[in-house]
Parts: C-alpha cells; structure tokens; sequence
C-alpha cells in the first residue's frame, strides 16, 4: 500500500466542525444558477463575470451577486486582474482547489485504489490494495480502514469540506470468476451484495456508485479531452477492457446503463476467428502471456504507472489488442460519426502512446469506405481515471450541473 500526500494547511488547529449522516454540514447542496456558475468556470478556467453573463444568459447584476457568494464560501478565488484597451480590468475566476474534498474508490479484479480528489480533480492522498481476485469483506476493510487513515491527515477543517465518497466498480463480478482465477464459487459472493449500501452503513458521508469504466469516461470528459472533443467513444483498457460514449458534451449511457460498454463487441483476432474485444485487448490476456512463458506477471498490478517492458509478450499483447481495437472504433464509427476514440488503460504512458500507435497502424490496414475516421487520441486522465471518475460523482452531485444542461445554456447562449 502506498500514500502520496499534498495538502496545504494539513495539522492546523481549527475549529472542529461536527458532521453527519449526511456529509459536512458546511457543504450543501448549491441553488441551479450557482451550479451552472460553477459548471462554467470548471469549464473555462479564469473565465470573467461579464463571459459568465454572456454564456448564461443571466444579468450582469446577479451573476456578480452570485459570484460573490461563491467567493465568500471560498468555492471560487480570484486571478490577477487583466487590463483590456477599454474599461475596468477583467478578473478572471477559478475554482479553489481546497474548498472541497471526496474520497473515490476504484474497484478492480486485480486491485483497489482509494483516493482523496481536491475539487478540480487532483488527487491529493491514495492508497492501493491488490488482491488474486475481490472479496466482499476484504474490500469494505480496505475502504474503512482506509478513510480512517486518510482522515488523519486532514484538519478538521478540510474534513468538514468532505463531499462524499464515490465508488467506481464492474457489475456482475461474478461473471467473470475463471477469467480471473478465482477458487470455484468464490466469486458468489457478489450476488445480491449491495456494496453501495454496506460501505454507506460504514461511513458518515453519503456514497454513489457508478460503473468504473462509466465513471473513468466522465472523467476523461470532465477533467480530459471533452472540452475539445464534444463527441467520442471511449476504451479504458483494464483487467477487462471496458468503455464508454459521450454525445454533445454528456455521458451517454442508454436505456439500461451499458451504452457503451464496448467489451462483449465481437471482433476477429488474428486467426480469423470471432471474438468478444474483451478477450483479446484486455489485461488479463497479457497477464496470460506472461504466466506461459514462466515470467511473474505480479508487476501488472502493484502500480499502474510503473510496469517494466516485458519485451516480446508485451509487443504481442499491443499487437493483437490494437487490431481489435481499431476494429471496434471502425464499428463505433459506423454507427456515430465521432469525432474522436479515446483509448487510456491502467498502464503508463509509454504503453498507452505504444497501443495508440499501433490501433492507429492496424486501422489503415482496413477497409475504410464510408467511414469518417475519428481522431485516435490517448486519454488524458491516465491510470486513475476510474478513481477520480468515482471521485466526481459527490462533487458533481452537489455542486454542478448535468453536462448536458450546461453545454444546452451555453449554445443557448451563444446563439442568442
């Protein structure tokens, strides 16, 4: 288990604030217009009033007004004022990255990550657990223990800013039991475990759950490439490869909630013969490769950021999975016109700019006719995007607005 820490004012004696069932009582639930206020300035970071006005649509009155009470309850702070040829000097505003805290688990089928996410999305503490599959017990242990811990290094004050914690995990774990080498029944244990229910009945703040590769998706939209891309498939490469599709600035994730899911598409390996992506471009096929030809493949787990080149196990890996990748984005493609694929993993760059390179290779080698290639682009989140994407969900549950009501104001606005 590791622990990185970053926060200033951590030890200082402050006033202790009490909380609740129902999270800090300072941090409350923002009226809708300080949502979208606040929605735009994550958006658009240093943006003024008077921008702020112009894309809501509001008066310049009572976004000044509304300003103002984000400043005082230190959610927004000022830059330095920037002097244009006429009238009063611009002040750019920005989100105070230490107004608020949420604490993000990611579950794996290898490892957990408990993080502590600032509120632009800078982890600021983290700890990782892994495991030869998940437990139900061992994982409610390493969160609570693990939150106790982390809560001790935080004032009171920055523990009284604490959102909420945010789960990102795979449903239907027990799907996949031989795929990750669990003992015959092991995995049961899942059914009908209500994960976000025991870890709430466990801690004082409210929790939320959301798919991990749902949740690593928003946070590449959020804290990502969305603000450039509007529209994009997305594959984060995992233990089991998983996705997801953003349409118009906002996750798009369907009538049952697994738009986008993207591992059970059917794809050709390298023999010819068809195959679920999730069986070819997913970690636990390289994990595979390493066992038979007698190398550990424990490494793959300890830190996402910090793998070894295996060499030719590791080429063959990238390979076939980008094959089978560029056969899921000329599928996506298809159906949706995207302006972009995304492809990030819980590896390090070097290996996401490898895999990006060769999907880019294999998709050249198809037939492309009527197909309006997207862009092919790394994800910029990284490794920890489940985390911090689980990280969101309290913060965006109580200070924001859905992306699609921001991105519907600010066309509103601009074609007003």
């Amino acid at each position: 288990m590791t622990f990185s820490d970053n926060i200033p004012g951590a030890g200082d004696a402050s006033t202790l604030v009490t909380t609740t069932g129902g999270g800090a009582n300072q941090v409350r639930v923002r009226a809708y217009n300080e949502r979208l206020v606040l929605s735009l300035v994550r958006r658009n970071a240093g943006v003024s009033k008077a921008e702020i006005a112009r894309l809501t649509g509001l008066s310049a009155q009572t976004v000044s007004v509304i300003m103002r009470s984000l400043e005082k309850d230190g959610l927004l702070m000022r830059g330095e004022p920037t002097r244009g040829r006429v009238g009063q000097p611009s002040v750019p505003m920005r989100l105070n990255p230490d107004a608020v805290y949420s604490f993000g688990l990611k579950m794996g089928r290898r490892s957990a990550d408990l993080v502590l996410m600032d509120f632009v999305g800078e982890i600021r503490l983290n700890r990782h657990f892994t495991y030869p599959y998940p437990d139900p017990r061992r994982i409610i242990d390493f969160v609570t223990r693990g939150i106790a811990d982390l809560e001790t290094k935080l004032s009171t004050t920055q523990r009284a800013a604490i959102a909420g914690v945010g789960i990102s995990a795979p449903f239907e774990l027990w799907n996949w039991a031989p795929e990750v080498g669990a003992p015959a029944g092991a995995m049961d244990a899942w059914r009908g475990f209500d994960l976000q229910a025991e870890v709430a009945a466990r801690l004082p703040y409210p929790v939320y759950l959301q798919n991990d590769a749902t949740s690593a998706c928003g946070a590449e939209l959020v804290f990502g490439i969305g603000p450039r891309y509007p529209d994009f498939v997305y594959f984060y490469v995992g233990s089991f490869i998983g996705g997801g599709i953003v349409l118009n600035s906002a996750l798009f994730v369907g009538r049952t909630g697994t738009a986008g899911a993207i591992g059970p598409l059917p794809v050709r390996n390298k023999h010819g013969e068809t195959r679920q992506l999730l069986e070819i471009a997913s970690i636990f096929v390289l994990e595979r490769l390493l066992r038979d030809r007698g190398i550990d493949p424990q490494p793959l787990w300890y830190a996402a950021d910090q793998w070894i080149d295996f060499g030719e196990p590791l080429e063959i890996w990238i390979r076939d999975s980008a094959a089978a990748l560029a056969q899921a984005i000329v599928a996506a493609s298809s159906i949706i016109d995207f302006s972009a694929a995304v492809i990030d993993g819980g590896f390090p760059g070097w290996v996401r700019e490898r895999l990006v390179r060769a999907t880019v290779e294999e998709l050249n080698k198809l037939d492309l006719q009527g197909i309006v290639v997207p862009d092919i682009v790394e994800g910029q989140v990284g490794a920890q995007a489940r985390a911090i994407g689980g990280a969101s969900l309290p913060i965006f549950n109580r200070y924001h607005i859905d992306q699609t009501v921001l991105f519907k104001e600010i066309e509103n606005a601009e074609g007003a």
